[in-house]
């Protein structure tokens, strides 16, 4: 009995020892009954007003239906990195909600990024003396395969797709690298025709609560050269817009969208990803998302030797890395061109001057 006492008294004054040590360092935080769950309910209503919509709505799911089912009973007070790791490992073996397996490591790292965010508010409020979850093991994430058609199929694409509503937005996409929203977004008056050029200055985004434009994911408008092809294009679509409208008593002008309904009305986001898989799925062609006509577009300049930072730009990335980063599987035979060009010209250089000496 003594043996336990002691051993009692002993963890009571390394207790001590440890308040009085975070008291001298302005470390102390007092305790609160709050747990994980009520916690995070009181951040998501904290942080809306100053993230974008579709954004809180993406918080709101993960921490909502990924995290506090895991960890909501715990007091935020007693949560340790120990207590998040064990939750983010069942959520991996079992996390599924249908109880058929667990969650992709994509989506539990995800999970735990939003989690240290919030976690950090808790540490800025003095709730918390240190964030938790910041030393938590992420998990490892296998990048995900980038699929895009070549050339070849890019044309099969266009020839199938010629006659169809979704025709333009494709276009967009996969001879310009407009992101979905990019070309839903886009007004007529961002079309410089005899320039041979768009701006980029919008972005359609999906909401609970419907469609809301926003600047483009980077933060900046840009400036994207359009070819012969594409002009040609958009001029035949602009002439039976103005038609179409026409005979609804509507007169086309600047504001008025490139994509649209016949009517005039912009289309949804989820209408055209729900339009692009239905009619891909009666061609020949693989089965990509409408994002990876961006990919296509870009793995194809860069196959055709354009510079990196140009691609970049056209794509609208906020650095040249990402686009590297991002499309590195086409550089390998980049490579092997620049070596070979490189060689060729040294060794004409090499030439010349032997053939100089012999003279």
């Amino acid at each position: 009995m003594a043996h336990v006492r002691n051993h009692v008294e002993a963890e009571a004054e390394e207790e001590c020892a440890r308040l009085i040590t975070e008291l001298k360092s302005g470390n102390y935080v007092e305790p609160t009954k709050q747990t994980i769950a009520e916690f995070l309910d009181e951040w998501l209503i904290f942080i809306k007003p100053s993230v974008a919509p579709k954004t809180h709505e993406r918080y709101a799911e993960i921490l909502q239906k990924g995290v506090a089912p895991l960890l909501g009973d715990v007091t935020l007070a007693k949560l340790k990195t120990d207590r998040i790791d064990g939750a983010f490992t069942k959520a991996l073996t079992e996390g599924r909600r249908d109880g058929k397996g667990g969650l992709s490591p994509r989506t539990v790292h995800h999970m735990r990024r939003v989690l240290i965010k919030a976690l950090g508010q808790a540490v800025t409020w003095d709730r918390l003396a240190k964030n938790p979850a910041s030393a938590t093991t992420p998990p490892k994430v296998e990048r995900k395969t980038m699929l895009a058609y070549d050339a070849e199929q890019t044309g099969d694409l266009l020839e199938a797709l010629k006659r169809t509503r979704i025709y333009v937005p494709v276009l967009l996409a996969v001879m310009c690298g407009l992101r979905r929203g990019e070309a839903i977004a886009l007004r007529w008056g961002n079309v410089d025709l005899d320039g041979k050029s768009i701006a980029v200055v919008q972005s359609a985004e999906q909401t609970k609560d419907g469609v809301r434009y926003k600047e483009p994911k980077s933060g900046r408008a840009r400036t994207v050269a359009i070819s012969a092809t594409v002009v040609d294009e958009l001029r035949a679509c602009r002439a039976r817009q103005a038609e179409e409208q026409l005979r609804l008593g509507i007169r086309l002008n600047d504001h008025s969208f490139v994509v649209a309904q016949p009517d005039g009305q912009p289309i949804q986001p989820r209408s055209l990803t729900h339009e692009w898989v239905r009619i891909i799925s009666n061609t020949a062609l693989p089965r990509i998302r409408f994002h990876d006509l961006r990919h296509t577009h870009a793995s194809q300049l860069l196959a055709a030797g354009v510079h990196p930072k140009i691609a970049s730009e056209r794509l609208g990335h906020s650095s040249i890395g990402i686009t590297l980063d991002l499309y590195s599987h086409v550089m390998p035979g980049m490579q092997a061109d620049a070596a070979e060009q490189v060689d060729a010209v040294i060794q004409r250089a090499v030439k010349a001057k032997a053939q100089k000496a012999i003279r």
